[in-house]
């Protein structure tokens, strides 16, 4: 399929969800041609690629075996590292942001007009956590999870988290949008029922399986 034409994208998606469509949200996650096979134990690890690899013959689909691993704890999915530890932020990501150099001349000064002990303490700061960024969790089917909501006069935001005890909390999801025009003249009130309801939307395939 030329990936050229405005709805290719979209098109290849609603294949390649009819044909994983019984191992999506168990198995396999597919996002257009890139696929992704989960499994607990090796031995189960065996079984569910060849059910992929089944489906593939069947409907006459090739791999790129040099875009293919097998067998691995840890890889690259639409630009996240995924792990049994969870779903982390990769590394080349932020390479560039951890790598900006601060305005140190006074020629790179003037070309920053405006920089402020202040601004380079907060650049400090983002760095460090993007250095450290937390690790999304995995939510357990029926188990409790929570939500936090934060508005402000530009952006609406969310964090899903759940609780394994008492005192910890882990992070499954996080969303954020900045507010149309009209949406900057709610009330308060109007942006956290906004914010809800967004959130919501989006958290609605995690929803499903738990409470």
């Amino acid at each position: 399929m030329p990936f050229g034409l405005k709805n290719a994208g979209a098109t290849y998606q609603r294949l390649m969800t009819k044909i994983f469509k019984p191992l999506i949200g168990h198995t396999v996650e597919v996002y257009i041609d890139d696929i992704v096979v989960k499994s607990k134990t090796r031995e189960q690890h065996d079984l569910h690629l060849q059910e992929v690899f089944h489906l593939l013959r069947r409907y006459g689909m090739k791999l790129n075996p040099s875009k293919c691993a097998f067998g691995v704890s840890a890889g690259k999915f639409l630009g996240f590292m995924v792990s049994q530890r969870g779903i982390e932020v990769s590394p080349d990501q932020v390479k560039a942001v951890i790598e900006t150099p601060l305005p140190g001349t006074r020629k790179s000064y003037s070309a920053s007009q405006g920089w402020t002990d202040n601004c380079q303490n907060a650049l400090e700061r983002i760095k460090h956590c993007l250095m450290h960024p937390p690790i999304l969790s995995s939510p357990i089917p029926k188990e409790k999870l929570y939500m936090y909501l934060a508005v402000s006069e530009w952006a609406i935001s969310a964090v899903l988290f759940r609780c394994p005890s008492p005192k910890e909390q882990k992070p499954v999801y996080y969303v954020s949008r900045a507010l149309a025009d009209v949406e900057t003249r709610y009330s308060k009130m109007e942006l956290t029922a906004l914010a809800l309801r967004s959130a919501a939307q989006k958290f609605t395939p995690i929803f499903k399986p738990t409470q």
